[in-house]
């Protein structure tokens, strides 16, 4: 059930973030879908406030699926505010600070968790969703970048879709997705309270994870891709994201497990905001809402699939089984980098 609550986040990005794209492209205009976001969020955190029972957190952990399919928008708006060679910096910037957020939300709610109860943590999210929806009011359209452009067709989309540095770099991203929420956001918590973890040392747990990908996110993009090639740093994330999976099983120190997981923290921010900016690095601008959208529908597979089967492996064999291959899946992203990224 835990994998299935967590998983449900991805399956419904997994079904929307297409048709959002599509619609944003055809209509475009992004700030519209960034305030449904928000506000979508702010429902699904009051809604995980007032319902106890584990289907209602089903429900409303989909709505919050819902909202973060809009993210589409969030990417290809703030991109359109650099210059199309500066992809990999803009995604990176923007990736950077939505680990920000991630990590303050793990750390302060964490410890409100502790203090307060664990339903406090939810009524933090909403008021988050509140702040956020005031700020979206704020958001500046970039219209002369929508001026020329003409409504989607058919087959453009089939175009879109059938680009095979796309579905490369969206095959490999579902990996991505699959390990961070097959153990960041899905059963590391549930390794750490096996051995002993409070709910202060789980924000610290997620903290210590986002923190080095705050940095990384930022640098992967700027100047380390620039300086040592996308290629390189994609395979070299892949191998940490494999190496921090495979130990969590044989921690039995809290500490040792913080470590584990800002190594993996370095490794998400080298290759998830990478591979993000290829999707739309050599597509021409009014199809590339409807790319990032297909990237990231593709991508949430991923984040369905990782902790619903980690969930069934840990079941059926031990948790252990499911980290570990989990891993595996790591080192099979950094070889199919290796080889088949240009």
């Amino acid at each position: 059930m835990i994998g299935l609550i967590v998983g449900s986040y991805g399956f419904t990005q997994m079904l929307l973030r297409v048709p959002l794209g599509i619609l944003s492209d055809k209509i475009g205009k992004r700030k519209i879908f960034i305030i449904m976001g928000i506000a979508l969020c702010f429902m699904s955190a009051i809604g995980m406030w007032i319902f106890k029972t584990p289907f209602w957190l089903l429900v409303f952990r989909s709505l919050a699926g819902v909202a973060v399919s809009t993210w589409v928008a969030y990417t290809v708006l703030f991109s359109s505010y650099f210059a199309l060679q500066e992809a990999p910096k803009a995604i990176g910037i923007i990736n950077s600070f939505t680990t920000i957020g991630q990590m303050s939300a793990t750390l302060i709610g964490g410890y409100a968790a502790q203090y307060f109860g664990q339903a406090s943590t939810f009524v933090l999210a909403a008021v988050g969703g509140l702040i956020g929806l005031l700020l979206s009011l704020f958001i500046v359209e970039n219209n002369n970048v929508n001026a020329d452009r003409q409504p989607l067709t058919l087959s453009q989309l089939l175009s879109v879709s059938k680009d095979y540095k796309l579905l490369l770099v969206s095959g490999l991203a579902i990996v991505v997705q699959f390990i961070i929420f097959a153990t960041t956001y899905g059963f590391t918590p549930v390794a750490a309270k096996s051995i002993g973890a409070s709910d202060v040392q789980l924000g610290l747990l997620a903290t210590f994870s986002a923190l080095p990908t705050v940095f990384t996110s930022a640098a992967s993009g700027s100047f380390l891709a620039k300086r040592y090639s996308e290629k390189k740093m994609i395979v070299i994330g892949f191998i940490i994201l494999f190496a921090a999976c495979a130990v969590i099983p044989f921690i039995k120190n809290i500490y040792l497990l913080y470590i584990s997981q800002a190594i993996g923290g370095i490794g998400r921010g080298l290759v998830y905001p990478l591979l993000m900016a290829l999707s739309i690095k050599s597509v021409e601008n009014s199809k590339r809402a409807t790319a990032m959208g297909f990237f990231q529908a593709i991508y949430s597979i991923g984040m369905f699939l990782g902790p619903t089967f980690t969930g069934f492996v840990s079941d059926v064999l031990s948790l252990t089984w499911g980290f570990v291959l989990t891993a595996v899946l790591g080192l099979a992203g950094a070889l199919i980098s290796a080889r088949f990224i240009k």
